[in-house]
């Protein structure tokens, strides 16, 4: 530790007043234990009996206790708690701000980042979306899969890996997305990344200068519009209806990049027609434009028959594909991938080693493991089918809790709905909101994903995390709230 030896007199005062100094502080808590005798005379350069002589006055005046065969610690009363050190010099008035960088800059003019992580303990039905159901994951087997790839590890496993990811886990991913995804590659067109939201951010860094235009969807995921923001994109938002992303609305020049969720739109869940899709590759292609893909959820999907990845139908090299494995298996993984055209792998490979070097490679070959061995499809088919039945109880909920009350988008792929309530004007959403939370029900409002606020009020559901009953009686609740405020 970093003791001041200030003053004069003999060397064990000095030892001693420091550590009485620290400990008024509160730099050294109450009841944490102070380092070994041998151990600080070592640090101070001084013999043993010099560090004693001070410890013993910390005893003797009550600042320390000792427990027989486990140390010395700061007493959890101090004597004289009232007593502090002169305080250290206030800093100078007019001290410059460090100047940020235009990056930084923009980035802290960003809004706040949004709450993650589990439920809030005061919301027993918490709709909130990116809760995931954990209790689906085959945690047996990840276990097992992990204990086992920990205790063969090899030196390349422990050591500084590939920037672009494991060759296994590559070539893993790489069957897997020809079989669930159409989407023909090979792993040396793969690079692993921390969670799609680093492959958003590396296209920007790869792809963008500032002042550069993006298209982007409209409504929007709010992580992915950030980013562009950051990188100083001008941002030119594409109106999504029915069959999805617009593409008519996009200039047919001056657009560097187009990003799109055309599988699930994120939030209002609608999935991109062909027509659309294959609109859209002209126009990349007569633009000499790029589309991002962020294939976030395409795993989910239960009407109509699979759709192609928008990069399985690109035969033009104008698709860059992002896929997590955040939403099917849990977020704290934070392993993504980043499907790319040949002619980008070595920008985006230098790109993630300048970011990070590499992500965790012991998760990387347990991942490769998990799914060679079959674990991570058998997880998925039966993911899907207690989403689907997740999906159907919210279904069947918002029916008979609020019948032509609600109009529902977005519910045959994913693990949320979008609800438009009929009956509640814009402006009474947040109140209508808050007192849900009062009923212990959670509820989020869409108009934080639209740059321009939507004239009716509607709610993002998310319910991967909830179990039927739970759906029903969260539903319940809220109807409730929402006929006390048509009537209050």
């Amino acid at each position: 530790m970093l003791l001041r030896l200030d003053g004069d007199g003999a060397l064990g005062q000095r030892i001693y007043g420091a550590l009485r100094r620290a400990i008024l502080a509160g730099e050294l808590r109450p009841a944490s234990r102070l380092p070994a005798t041998r151990t600080l005379a070592r640090e101070l350069g001084v013999s043993r009996n010099t560090v004693l002589g001070a410890y013993d006055q910390l005893l003797a005046e009550g600042y320390a206790s000792g427990r027989r065969g486990s140390g010395t610690y700061v007493a959890t009363a101090l004597p004289d708690p009232l007593l502090r050190p002169a305080p250290r010099p206030a800093q100078r008035v007019g001290v410059r701000v460090p100047r940020l960088s235009a990056y930084g800059r923009r980035v802290a003019r960003a809004s706040a980042i949004p709450p993650l992580g589990g439920a809030e303990p005061s919301l027993r039905w918490d709709f909130r979306y990116g809760i995931p159901a954990v209790a689906d994951v085959a945690q047996g087997a990840w276990r097992r899969v992990l204990a086992r790839r920990a205790r063969i590890a090899s030196l390349p496993t422990m050591t500084y890996g590939p920037p672009e990811g494991s060759p296994a886990l590559r070539e893993a991913l790489a069957d897997y997305l020809r079989r669930a995804r159409g989407l023909a590659c090979d792993p040396g067109q793969i690079v692993i990344v921390n969670g799609s939201q680093q492959a958003i951010d590396l296209a920007a860094r790869v792809l963008l200068d500032a002042g550069d235009r993006v298209a982007i969807e409209e409504p929007q995921y709010q992580g992915a519009r950030r980013i562009f923001l950051a990188a100083g994109a001008r941002l030119d938002l594409v109106r999504v209806d029915g069959e999805g992303f617009d593409v008519a609305r996009v200039p047919a020049r001056g657009v560097r990049l187009a990003y799109v969720t055309p599988s699930h739109q994120f939030p209002t869940g609608v999935v991109m027609s062909l027509g659309r899709r294959l609109a859209l590759l002209e126009w990349a292609w007569r633009a000499g434009a790029i589309v991002l893909e962020d294939d976030y959820d395409s795993e989910f999907r239960y009407e109509g028959r699979p759709i192609e990845a928008l990069a399985a139908l690109d035969g033009a090299a104008r698709v860059v594909y992002a896929g997590t494995l955040s939403k099917v298996l849990f977020p704290a993984l934070r392993i993504g991938y980043v499907v790319l055209p040949q002619p980008l792998v070595a920008a985006f490979r230098a790109a993630k080693w300048l970011t990070d070097r590499h992500t965790p490679t012991l998760e990387q070959e347990a991942l490769a493991a998990f799914i060679a061995e079959g674990h991570f499809e058998r997880h998925l088919r039966r993911s899907r089918t207690r989403h689907a039945e997740r999906r159907a109880a919210v279904l069947e909920a918002l029916r008979v809790h609020l019948g032509d009350g609600v109009d529902v988008v977005g519910a045959n792929a994913g693990v949320h709905v979008l609800a438009w309530l009929r009956h509640v004007a814009a402006a009474g959403l947040p109140r209508l909101v808050a007192r849900a939370a009062e009923a212990g029900v959670g509820v989020y409002p869409v108009a934080p994903y639209y740059s321009r606020p939507p004239a009716r009020a509607g709610l993002l559901l998310g319910y991967a995390s909830l179990t039927d009953r739970q759906i029903h009686e969260g539903i319940r609740r809220l109807a409730e709230v929402v006929r006390a405020r048509l009537t209050g």
